[in-house]
């Protein structure tokens, strides 16, 4: 089938990026197969374990973060692909493939490891956490965008508006159900403080900013302003607020002389086989958040909304993403490519590498359970910590801080607005 060089390109380097992602995942479990046969074929003896663990993970992130980084500033201000630097961006696919593997591999040869691991160790929690306000942004513009579309679609036929009261009445059932989930299976009366009071917190702004969405005074500056906004934006805080309490270390009662374990789950499926399969789905998920982000986030409609206090981008962009009638179209043996950027190129190329930079970073503090990272294992990547705990909850409230900025936004940033 057809592709568009702005859509083959990103999918390369999203390859890329996913498979140096799965080797990643590969270091942080020993219980991988053929693991010590490979050590014992090779003769690689103590060597081996530099194979593996966070040390390794964090030297092969290095290395994909720095090719990423190195394109980001070789495109920065090219704004058509006519230019040598955006052939380099569009092509030469096995020179790039060998270069990431250099950068990779040249991540063990570092010298001082030690103070490279401690200062990187820094450098990707603040990386990743920008990483992570970029997703919460691009929700809350997704969020907009829906309510926006589908309103729209009102004028010509009713049925649209049936249709965004049934899904805001689903996403609030779901977010009160979730509620409700949480304060039964999650909460107890002689233990887990911060789970009620965290629950109560997000609760009660969920339903603040729902309420604020429909106040008139937010109506009249937003008339598109509606519940399916804070409907999404709460459901997606319940997912955070339930992550974080399930990333909580374990607490423990003492009752009838036992020590029972308390907040979680009551799950009869403790074997090994489907903690094997739920580390597996849970890491499929960040795969698909990670990817989702980096090449959503790069498109020109998301890259502006995501500078709040800038003049959108006229519509007339997204014409660009179309197929053209004079866009030259390689034919014959191999793939057809539609050459959609000859007028300009369709996303920032600087910035689509940038944002991968801070994914590359993103993964790494994620697979290694962030600052918990001393004899961790990717199968250990849904067991507690304080830090996976935090970093989630914090998220929560950045992503109501945010969302609640873009209602307040019209009296700050008025010429946003004006059209």
């Amino acid at each position: 089938p057809k592709i568009k060089q702005s859509t083959g390109t990103r999918v390369m380097y999203a390859l890329y990026f996913l498979l140096v992602t799965i080797i990643c995942v590969i270091m942080m479990s020993p219980t991988v197969p053929f693991y010590n046969e490979m050590c014992q074929k090779l003769n690689a003896g103590e060597n081996c374990k530099t194979l593996v663990g966070y040390s390794a993970v964090y030297k092969v992130c290095f290395g994909m973060s720095c090719f990423f980084f190195f394109f980001c500033i070789l495109t920065i201000r090219v704004n058509n692909s006519t230019g040598w630097r955006a052939v380099v961006h569009n092509g030469f696919w096995l020179l790039k493939f060998i270069a990431l593997v250099m950068c990779c591999a040249g991540g063990f040869f570092l010298p001082e490891q030690e103070t490279f691991l401690e200062v990187w160790r820094y450098v990707g929690a603040v990386c990743g956490f920008i990483f992570l306000l970029i997703q919460l942004m691009l929700l809350v513009e997704f969020a907009h965008r829906w309510n926006t579309n589908w309103s729209s679609g009102v004028k010509y036929n009713r049925l649209w508006y049936a249709a965004l009261a049934f899904v805001t009445l689903l996403l609030f059932t779901a977010a009160v159900g979730a509620i409700v989930f949480m304060a039964v299976f999650y909460t107890d009366p002689e233990a887990c403080l911060y789970n009620k009071i965290f629950l109560a917190i997000n609760g009660s702004l969920c339903l603040i900013v729902s309420l604020l969405a429909i106040s008139p005074f937010i109506q009249k500056l937003q008339p598109t302003s509606g519940l399916l906004q804070p409907g999404v934006i709460s459901v997606y805080v319940m997912y955070l607020t339930f992550s974080a309490f399930t990333s909580k270390p374990k607490e423990m009662v003492e009752r009838n002389g036992v020590n029972t374990t308390v907040c979680v789950f009551p799950l009869n499926s403790g074997t090994e086989s489907d903690k094997k399969i739920v580390t597996a789905v849970g890491t499929v998920i960040l795969f698909g958040c990670v990817l989702y982000s980096c090449l959503t986030s790069t498109t020109r409609r998301s890259s502006a909304a995501l500078r709040v206090c800038r003049n959108s981008e006229p519509e007339t962009e997204v014409n660009t993403l179309i197929f053209n009638d004079y866009d030259e179209e390689k034919t014959g043996s191999g793939q057809n490519v539609v050459y959609d950027e000859r007028e300009g190129t369709v996303y920032s190329y600087a910035y689509f590498h940038f944002v991968f930079f801070l994914g590359s970073l993103y993964v790494m503090m994620t697979v290694t359970n962030w600052f918990h990272y001393d004899n961790h294992k990717i199968e250990k990547l849904l067991d507690g910590s304080w830090s996976v705990f935090w970093i989630k909850m914090a998220s929560s409230w950045v992503c109501l801080f945010l969302y609640m900025w873009t209602l307040i936004a019209p009296m700050v940033c008025p010429k946003r607005f004006e059209a």
